[in-house]
């Protein structure tokens, strides 16, 4: 099992067969420098799909040798995306990675039903993965990018990437926490009522691979002492690995706040549903969490 992502690293760079990793414009510093630390650690190779001036400028004022990746060059955003994608669908990545590009230019793409990489019914989420120096082992999250509002069907779906990819991180019967604004069972709450559902068709069976329990606030699924304050018995209760949100407001707001109060977090995102992991960081994103993210989704990547 992974508790940190220098194992994830140490994991992949033993494999000794790297994934293919197709980049979506790729012609900023921050893309640039997290591919070439990729590859350097032996991770994955790297196809860069941009401006190739663009991209020569970067690795000049980074002092990044360019021959370590493949370059497509398109000097158009959306061309370059739009081939990015075709490149995957075709069978040339294994991974495929938002660079400068928009999100929503980098989504239409995926979902575009005669180019794109979203299989017939499928649902694109979105899956983060935080280690975080005040817990024990790596929390995963969903969905705090994709879903705006998820459905009880969604939240299914959403729970079954969460739990694949703690399977791929080594995790062999995740606890999936169900979050909610309390423990308690209030009818008043939908999102405690969905919680319990879902719980109970874990019990039954009905999902598969995991453990889960909810609804549980957010105290109680991550702390032990709260769990014993509240005289709380759960088999997830704080020693969750994964976290299931009500809604991508709280799933975002809880990503962010640890990425700007709490010092020495490390994070990464990725897109999931799609024929292949898809690397979906902020533009503003640091370099580690570009890395961190790069590692995850070659991890996923079958």
């Amino acid at each position: 099992m992974f508790t940190c992502f220098s194992d994830i690293f140490s994991s992949l760079a033993s494999e000794g067969t790297k994934k293919r990793m197709i980049t979506a414009w790729g012609v900023d510093s921050h893309t640039i420098a997290a591919a070439s630390q990729a590859v350097s650690l032996g991770i994955v190779d790297v196809t860069l799909v941009g401006d190739r001036a663009l991209i020569e400028k970067v690795c000049a004022e980074e002092g990044i040798d360019m021959d370590k990746f493949g370059i497509v060059h398109i000097p158009e955003e959306n061309k370059a995306v739009a081939e990015a994608v075709r490149m995957v669908r075709e069978g040339q990545g294994d991974l495929l990675m938002k660079g400068l590009c928009s999100t929503d230019k980098f989504i239409r793409a995926i979902l575009n039903k005669e180019t794109g990489l979203l299989p017939p019914k499928g649902t694109l989420t979105h899956v983060g993965v935080i280690e975080n120096p005040n817990y024990h082992k790596l929390l995963f999250l969903g969905d705090m990018a994709v879903i705006p509002a998820p459905d009880f069907k969604q939240k299914q779906i959403i729970m079954g990437h969460l739990v694949a990819t703690a399977h791929a991180a080594g995790i062999a019967l995740p606890k999936v926490a169900i979050i909610a604004a309390s423990e308690q069972m209030l009818t008043s709450m939908p999102a405690c009522m969905e919680a319990a559902q879902l719980a109970k068709m874990v019990d039954r069976g009905q999902i598969r691979g995991c453990i889960a329990d909810g609804p549980l606030a957010l105290d109680v699924a991550i702390d032990r002492e709260s769990c014993e304050i509240k005289g709380l018995s759960s088999p997830v209760g704080g020693d969750a690995d994964c976290l299931l949100f009500p809604n991508i407001e709280s799933a975002n707001v809880f990503y962010k706040t640890n990425s700007k109060l709490v010092k020495g977090v490390k994070q990464s995102g990725m897109m999931v549903g799609a024929k292949v992991p898809c690397v979906l960081s902020s533009r503003a994103d640091s370099i580690d969490t570009k890395l961190n993210s790069i590692a995850i989704a070659a991890m996923s990547a079958k």
